[in-house]
């Protein structure tokens, strides 16, 4: 009977021992503590990220790092982060959250831990007014584009792989969203799949006048924020601060600023939530 109870005891211990390592090894902890919180977030992605005229990091992402900041009591420290190196960035802590449009995908999820979506990427296709496409299908005979490590390569590469490379379809990655949309407007490539936001951002400023919209991608591309995977406690904080942008306004106050007055995408699927 002693022996049992001692071997209670020892795992009670243990469960407590773990569980108080865990607490202490949370990011929440160690922010609140550093006051300084480390958002990996993708600069050349506008307007989600971006530099402004004064080499300032600004757009969607970069405001929601600087509201989640405030709200830990922590001054924003924004690392630049490309697509590729958004998951490593945060696996290898050189950063505390990502915010960066990311997708929350199965794969994705193995490694990181997501909160609900924080953003809703209505996906279009994006063309020159010269190329003839005026929808996805007329798709599969043309150069396409897009950014290394995201969710419209993968839709890409997938329908290339099912047919359209057999039409005359090809696929060339660029490492930023920039890259890409020189490339569109060079010929390099003759469409490329953004969200609806981007693309009213894009011709608001005049820059791609040869750019037009061609009908909607089968793709829904929402954006989480990632935390590492085995931190319950600040996905659980984090959970709680996407809930609250959403609920108290302040998302569609930052949407509007950066993506204009078009609709406010949901952040749901079909009225099921994360």
């Amino acid at each position: 009977m002693k022996a049992i109870v001692k071997a209670l005891l020892a795992t009670a211990v243990a469960t407590l021992t773990l569980a108080a390592q865990a607490h202490a090894d949370s990011a929440l902890d160690t922010i609140v503590k550093s006051k300084k919180l480390r958002c990996g977030i993708m600069l050349d992605s506008p307007p989600a990220g971006f530099r402004d005229q004064n080499n300032e990091p600004d757009g969607y992402d970069v405001t929601y790092c600087k509201d989640m900041a405030k709200a830990l009591g922590a001054e924003p420290v924004i690392v630049e982060t490309p697509s590729p190196d958004r998951i490593p960035a945060l696996v290898s802590n050189r950063i505390d959250v990502l915010i960066a449009s990311t997708t929350p995908t199965p794969a994705r999820a193995l490694t990181v831990a997501f909160t609900q979506p924080y953003t809703n990427n209505i996906t279009t296709v994006i063309t020159r007014k010269d190329t003839g496409i005026s929808q996805y299908s007329d798709l599969k005979s043309k150069k396409l584009g897009g950014v290394v490590g995201t969710t419209p390569e993968q839709l890409f590469k997938d329908e290339l792989a099912k047919g359209w490379q057999a039409s005359g379809a090809t696929y060339t990655g660029y490492s930023s969203d920039a890259e890409s949309y020189l490339a569109l407007q060079q010929g390099k490539v003759d469409a490329i799949l953004v969200s609806a936001g981007v693309f009213h951002a894009l011709s608001q400023s005049g820059q791609f006048p040869e750019f037009v919209q061609a009908g909607v991608a089968p793709l829904a591309d929402f954006g989480s924020i990632a935390v590492h995977r085995d931190d319950q406690q600040f996905l659980n904080w984090a959970r709680v601060f996407v809930f609250q942008q959403e609920a108290s306004g302040r998302r569609t106050e930052v949407y509007k600023k950066y993506y204009g007055d078009g609709p406010l995408p949901p952040l749901t699927s079909n009225g099921i939530n994360f």
